[in-house]
């Protein structure tokens, strides 16, 4: 599905950002540090957001497509950045390899989140940063069920869900929550974890 999407994703994500992400992609990427992984890469649209201490810029993706995107853009920033296509489920890395992982609007859509999670997990170093952006299912019960209603029907179309709350399984992964924002009426959520430093 997602080589299909690639040529129009930006086109069509760019309304969603306006209106329900709206400085997503800045808050997680203001915090990433050192070597950086981030999962689900899509098409790079991060890219301008990381700082000058985000010293090296890894980016994994299932779809070949959204790849040839994402180097496109970070040629055109100037950014050197090592592109691989990967799953998130079963990352290609060595245990402790990052020091900030980023996964922003995709664990909606990864089938296995819970892997995903404790795979992002697995790459951190002690004292590493996991930052999420994603749409949640809400805490208010009239969105939620608006939400499951809309899922029925986009699990179905595009693998996406609409109701998951992946803070919920940080803990089980060995994370612990610094910092949290849970926006538009809950259903929007940016999340700073890390793996505590004398961690194993």
């Amino acid at each position: 599905m997602w080589e299909t999407v690639a040529p129009r994703y930006d086109r069509g994500i760019e309304f969603w950002e306006r209106v329900q992400f709206g400085g997503g992609r800045e808050w997680v990427c203001s915090r990433a540090t050192g070597d950086v992984l981030e999962v689900a890469v899509g098409t790079g649209r991060n890219f301008p957001f990381y700082p000058a201490r985000a010293r090296h810029i890894t980016g994994i993706e299932l779809s070949p497509a959204m790849l040839d995107i994402a180097r496109k853009r970070a040629a055109d920033l100037g950014q050197e950045v090592d592109l691989r296509v990967a799953d998130a489920q079963a990352l290609p890395f060595a245990d402790a390899s990052f020091d900030t992982v980023v996964c922003t609007l995709s664990l909606c859509a990864i089938p296995d989140h819970r892997a995903a999670v404790t795979e992002m997990a697995r790459v951190l170093r002690p004292g590493g940063r996991l930052l999420l952006l994603d749409h949640i299912g809400s805490n208010w019960w009239p969105v939620w069920a608006g939400q499951r209603l809309v899922e029925l029907m986009t699990i179905r179309a595009a693998g996406e869900h609409m109701t998951r709350r992946p803070r919920s399984l940080l803990a089980a992964a060995g994370l612990e929550v610094v910092e949290s924002e849970r926006l538009k009426a809950g259903t929007v959520e940016r999340v700073y974890a890390r793996r505590p430093a004398g961690g194993s």
